[in-house]
């Protein structure tokens, strides 16, 4: 909500956040969303989509480095990946840093979120929509993923929370179908909310993810722009192993990479599944 240039944030009930707005760049809503886009002198360019901070230029590199990097140096041999929103370009820009990948696949349903960004969020993507690697789908999520004969290592929900068209992408349907087009040693991860004001969908989606894969859980990192504490990404594979990967291990293979990261590192990889007592007590009880 926008309101005397200051742009207020109310999704969680009696709590939110404001931000000031120094120049609105863009405000329209259309079939999928209600999109603005302003900016602020201390966190840059920032989208909010149906009045919930989607991402800023100043601290978006911590959650697309952690929903990216995570599994692809757990699961150590990626190849095929598909991308599920993720339309300011921030995780399709960090996957394309590997160079042994092979395809990616992209599904966004909304192509007017991909032509903002390259406008006003053009470091988000750093040109990875011309990666030839990439195949770039203008389609509903859990329309694709339940029609797709295509077989991936990695699938990353890079989605909205779950209100409007974002829902269906929290739907035990869109976890199953997920599964069935996962490699073996396959990886599913997920953008899961705030793990103190969220819990409710956290403990949801974790109900769901254990009807098909043998090993779920959450990863964390911390995010200023999203509200309410710690932003959750749920982990569903059917091998615990890659879970757990040996410190040495997950050294050496980064070492190979030479990717420059700005937050992701071995020790926040390994530390970021460390979940705190309060969700290890709500997941308990699933």
């Amino acid at each position: 909500m926008i309101k005397n240039k200051i742009w207020h944030e109310t999704f969680h009930c009696h709590l939110g956040q404001y931000f000031l707005i120094d120049k609105i760049l863009y405000q329209k809503k259309n079939q999928y969303h209600d999109i603005k886009i302003f900016h602020n002198s201390i966190m840059g360019n920032i989208m909010t989509i149906d009045d919930v901070v989607q991402t800023t230029e100043k601290d978006e590199f911590i959650y697309h480095e952690m929903l990216s990097h995570v599994p692809i140096f757990s699961h150590g041999l990626v190849k095929d990946v598909l991308i599920i929103g993720g339309g300011d370009g921030g995780t399709l820009r960090e996957v394309c840093k590997h160079k042994n990948i092979s395809n990616i696949t992209m599904v966004e349903i909304d192509i007017n979120i991909i032509n903002l960004c390259k406008k006003y969020f053009p470091n988000h993507s750093d040109n990875a929509y011309n990666d030839s690697r990439l195949k770039l789908i203008i389609d509903d999520g859990l329309n694709f993923i339940k029609n797709t004969h295509q077989k991936f290592d990695l699938i990353i929900s890079d989605s909205t929370d779950p209100i409007g068209c974002g829902k269906n992408l929290f739907l035990s349907e869109f976890y199953l179908n997920c599964k069935k087009n996962l490699k073996k040693n396959g990886i599913f991860v997920a953008q899961n909310g705030t793990s103190f004001l969220q819990i409710d969908e956290i403990f949801l989606t974790y109900k769901n993810l254990k009807k098909y894969f043998h090993d779920c859980t959450f990863y964390q990192a911390i995010v200023p722009t999203y509200y309410g504490g710690a932003i959750m990404f749920a982990w569903g594979s059917d091998n615990q192993k890659l879970r757990y990967i040996d410190q040495k291990i997950l050294k050496s293979r980064i070492k190979e990479k030479k990717i420059i990261f700005k937050y992701y590192n071995p020790k926040i990889h390994i530390s970021s599944f460390s979940l705190p007592q309060y969700i290890i007590n709500k997941l308990d009880t699933s």
